[in-house]
């Protein structure tokens, strides 16, 4: 009986360990199914009907996304302003974020203190950084056109003239490239030294080591940076709507505002929706495309060593 009793036990232990990461994972997943799936795909049920705030839905099926593509110029405009803004920002954002990550990597006095500097503005609300930046770029009284008055140059209208707002924003936005900087430093750090030691024998100079010992290790980070910062750029909203408001003459009316103003001005849900979710396709698109692309310019350790070993093989 005790054999018997020991045996229940040890298997009712194996069923506990089998099931016990489920359990832990439990509340993420309760988590996303309540508020990432769920919302996702009442807003695709959303999206097929005429959704007045004030009236009951009317479904109308593939009528939104029709009027989308064939009446509704604003569409177009919209996201051909967040491309724009896009193409300038994440090359910008990736650059000063290497740029910065590589200048923390170097042994100089201090370098936690900058790290937590540049950190910083990441973690700030998005609210505060509009606040911020819109004292900076005030044209009457804001300390960088003053800065610029300072060595004789004479500060643009930044948030009123339409060929200055886009990269009012786009500077705003850089800002908070904090996040980037420290995901890039961190793999900077983690390359072995023994590398660099065997470049500097080679006579390797720094900018030769850094094109072809550090780039070629990072671009997994690159390619998990890039998707990141496309995806926030075509997302962009809090500082359009703070520092801008989508002006002046619409120079900065981003599709995300383009959406938000749909759903909560002009109280069109269901036609949000669509647009919400002709954005969610666009973005899936774009990222299978970097993922496709990086097959040719993303290099890992796991297939490096493949390649080594399949060499010694054939030889």
């Amino acid at each position: 009986m005790e054999a018997v009793g020991v045996e229940v036990s040890k298997k009712k232990k194996r069923e506990f360990r089998k099931w016990a990461p489920y359990l832990f994972i439990t509340p993420w997943i309760i988590g996303f199914v309540g508020f990432t799936l769920g919302p996702l795909l009442f807003s695709l049920y959303m999206s097929l009907h005429d959704w007045p705030v004030t009236r009951e839905p009317i479904f109308v099926g593939l009528q939104n996304y029709i009027n989308m593509f064939t009446k509704d110029p604003q569409f177009y405009k919209s996201i051909i302003l967040t491309f724009k803004f896009a193409v300038i920002f994440v090359p910008l954002n990736m650059v000063i974020a290497l740029i910065l990550a590589m200048l923390l990597t170097q042994h100089v006095k201090g370098v936690r203190f900058f790290r937590t500097i540049f950190y910083l503005p990441s973690v700030i609300s998005g609210v505060a950084i509009s606040i911020i930046w819109g004292w900076i770029f005030n044209t009457k009284y804001g300390i960088l056109n003053y800065l610029l008055k300072l060595i004789g140059v004479e500060g643009p209208q930044w948030l009123v003239n339409p060929r200055w707002a886009i990269i009012a924003v786009v500077i705003a936005s850089a800002w908070g490239v904090g996040s980037m900087m420290l995901i890039f430093y961190t793999n900077i750090k983690s390359i072995p030294k023994d590398y660099y030691e065997a470049a500097v024998m080679d006579g390797a100079s720094p900018l030769r080591q850094f094109f072809s010992i550090t780039i070629p290790i990072i671009t997994p980070t690159i390619l998990f940076n890039l998707i990141t910062s496309t995806i926030t750029a075509l997302q962009q909203l809090t500082l359009v709507i703070l520092l801008t408001g989508g002006g002046p003459l619409k120079s900065t009316y981003f599709y995300g505002l383009y959406v938000f103003e749909n759903a909560f001005k002009h109280q069109r849900l269901g036609y949000a929706s669509a647009n919400a979710w002709i954005m969610f396709l666009i973005i899936l698109c774009l990222t299978a495309i970097i993922f496709k692309s990086s097959d040719a310019w993303v290099f890992y350790e796991a297939e490096v060593k493949s390649a080594k070993k399949t060499k010694k093989g054939r030889k």
